[in-house]
């Protein structure tokens, strides 16, 4: 694929967590799906999307190109019934984790891990990126978008489920699957995007208690999560910009 296809690759900024003086915040994007298109083309691909949860991109990305074929993929049986209840055109879904993929060989154009790297576990990161790679053909890509371990939003979930160490081993990953040459990074980006909340219990029922995992939630963490929340409620509604930091790579052999 060459660069004039692409949009032209746009490497973002060093990565970072904390802004220093004269830094100044990343842009903010309302969806992320017109990152990804301004870095692949999309037109006509086989996409998988590992830990597609409910492959809300994926919907969206097949509305604007009706050409794709999108397999989403979760270990989570009880989104994936929600999500069969919905059906798309060229989406479908299966139950697999990354690190363990019931496909052939070099059958997707681009897989997608959306906020997802991080919760397959740290001893099998490694394998997953492996294993998408072997289902990527010649020169396909891999866009991963992961949460930045930073930011108001970030300070109310670590209250109930601080994710420092497992982000930072997905992007250790990352680097090394880059290292072991089987991967080239060609793009990266830091940007935010915005997560809104109509009250604490709508915070509640989407992030304390979501289907694919038991965040054991008892009184004492509900108390200290809305102590942490509700500060931000302005008119009924709590606003946040979630940083996030994406990349691109391309799978080389």
């Amino acid at each position: 694929m060459s660069n004039d296809e692409a949009g032209a690759y746009r490497p973002g900024p060093n990565p970072r967590v904390s802004l220093g003086a004269g830094e100044s915040a990343p842009p903010r994007i309302d969806d992320e799906l017109d990152l990804l298109a301004g870095w692949v083309p999309l037109a006509g691909q086989d996409i998988v999307e590992a830990g597609c949860g409910d492959a809300a991109l994926a919907r969206r990305l097949l509305e604007r190109w009706p050409g794709c074929r999108v397999t989403g993929l979760d270990v989570d049986l009880h989104q994936l019934g929600r999500n069969l209840v919905s059906p798309h055109p060229g989406l479908r879904f299966v139950a697999a984790g990354a690190q363990a993929l019931p496909f052939a060989d070099a059958c997707f154009d681009l897989a997608l891990m959306l906020k997802s790297l991080h919760h397959v576990p740290q001893a099998l990161m490694a394998r997953a990126l492996g294993e998408l790679a072997r289902v990527l053909r010649s020169n396909g890509h891999l866009y991963v978008s992961e949460p930045v371990y930073a930011g108001p939003f970030n300070d109310v979930m670590r209250v109930f489920n601080d994710e420092g160490v497992v982000r930072a081993a997905a992007q250790a990953a990352l680097d090394a699957a880059v290292r072991s040459g089987r991967w080239a990074q060609v793009a990266e980006r830091r940007f935010e995007v915005p997560v809104r909340f109509a009250s604490f219990a709508d915070f509640e029922q989407r992030m304390m208690r979501p289907s694919f995992a038991d965040r054991r939630i008892d009184e004492a963490l509900l108390v200290a999560a809305r102590a942490t929340f509700e500060p931000h409620l302005r008119d009924g509604i709590a606003r946040f910009n979630r940083p996030m930091h994406a990349r691109l790579l391309r799978r080389l052999v």
